[in-house]
């Protein structure tokens, strides 16, 4: 259907279908905006201009013009290069910029780059600490409006992205991207050095730092400095004591939520991750990624002294002390020290008579696990059947 309008000056009059049959958007548009204009022939005073749609107003009719394709559903600019189209043509040029990598707008303070004007805008306030968004509800406050109307939506428990393969909702329509991506197996996130793929931007940016060495996150309080906020944020609970997050079955608390939710699989028994060789489930993705290394051999922390290598980072952290000759873990009892936190643990049941192993036939307790492996195989009749 064409949209026709009346003479420029005139009163609007209701639009009509033009000969041809082809349909004019911005002539609607025009119809539109020339309708929601006429009160400013009364008010004249008044410099907003109010759609009559949505009754959203606006200072500039040409805003309001281009606002308008949002009740239409028009989008008539599309991108030549993927073919995602856009209301504006602004917004084109400034996508564009994705594919062509161009960034001209550059921070005064510290010369980081961005493609829009808006983003810079925010970024500046990184330096200046402006945070002119805050909560109605418990007064918290942000850098930008986006993030404030996120956070309303902790108070609101509204989740309005939904998952159509598992339905799982999700309060940020990018989380939700992101998690189709466990459904597709898609990882676009290529790591320069390495070649590691990641589902997410942020993941490729947090493991870029283990090739850079960057870490960004201080402690306030140590010094520490951490690759990821999230990190940061545990840490500083241990200065603090806190432990915010209590399992509703046993009442043991945790200083992350993460940490709960493992948790909270002891006591419900659910192993979502299993080995793709052996079948093995486990509770925990990290457990599982150290157990694929029993099928590939795989040991990819080297000691930089000696050369040894290991599967898991902790284990080489370990021996690294036994090179430096650090024994960071006291006994509280005697004193002695340990260089592993786990044989300080075992060392401490010496004094508290503690034998947590036991023996399925005989009954035998132990207080350290390789005992009662020795036990079993030294005792045919202990030997499991």
């Amino acid at each position: 259907m064409i949209w026709a309008l009346s003479a420029e000056g005139q009163s609007p009059r209701t639009p009509t279908r033009q000969k041809n049959g082809k349909q004019t958007i911005s002539s609607l548009l025009h119809h539109m905006a020339t309708t929601c204009f006429m009160t400013m022939k009364v008010l004249r005073k008044n410099p907003l201009a109010a759609n009559a749609l949505c009754g959203k107003t606006f200072g500039k009719k040409s805003t309001l013009k281009r606002h308008m394709v949002t009740h239409i559903g028009e989008k008539p600019f599309p991108c030549s290069v993927c073919g995602k189209k856009f209301t504006e043509k602004g917004s084109l040029k400034i996508h564009t910029r994705t594919h062509t990598g161009e960034r001209p707008f550059s921070c005064s303070v510290c010369g980081k780059r961005f493609p829009e004007k808006g983003r810079l805008k925010i970024h500046t306030r990184t330096h200046t600490g402006e945070r002119p968004f805050s909560c109605s509800v418990c007064g918290k406050r942000f850098p930008e409006k986006g993030r404030l109307k996120i956070h309303t939506r902790t108070h609101t428990g509204e989740k309005p992205f939904s998952c159509s393969v598992c339905c799982k909702t999700f309060t940020q329509k990018r989380a939700l991207k992101g998690h189709t991506r466990t459904h597709t197996g898609e990882k676009p996130f290529l790591c320069p050095v390495c070649g590691q793929a990641f589902r997410e931007m942020k993941h490729l940016k947090i493991h870029t730092r283990i090739h850079t060495g960057e870490k960004p996150f201080l402690c306030s309080v140590c010094g520490q400095a951490f690759t990821e906020k999230g990190n940061l944020n545990s840490h500083t609970s241990t200065h603090t004591g806190e432990k915010p997050f209590v399992c509703s079955v046993c009442g043991q608390t945790f200083r992350e939520r993460r940490h709960l939710k493992i948790h909270a699989r002891n006591h419900t028994g659910e192993k979502t991750f299993s080995c793709s060789i052996c079948g093995k489930a486990f509770s925990q993705l990290s457990h599982l990624k150290l157990h694929t290394r029993t099928h590939t051999g795989a040991k990819p922390f080297s000691c930089s002294v000696c050369g040894k290598t290991f599967t898991q980072k902790g284990n080489l952290k370990g021996h690294t002390r036994t090179h430096t000759g650090e024994k960071p873990f006291s006994c509280s009892v005697c004193g002695q020290t340990f260089t592993r936190k786990g044989k300080l643990k075992i060392h401490t049941r010496t004094h508290t008579g503690e034998k947590t192993y036991l023996c399925s036939v005989c009954g035998q307790a132990f207080s350290q696990l390789q005992h009662l492996k020795t036990h079993t195989s030294e005792n045919s009749i202990c030997l499991p059947s």
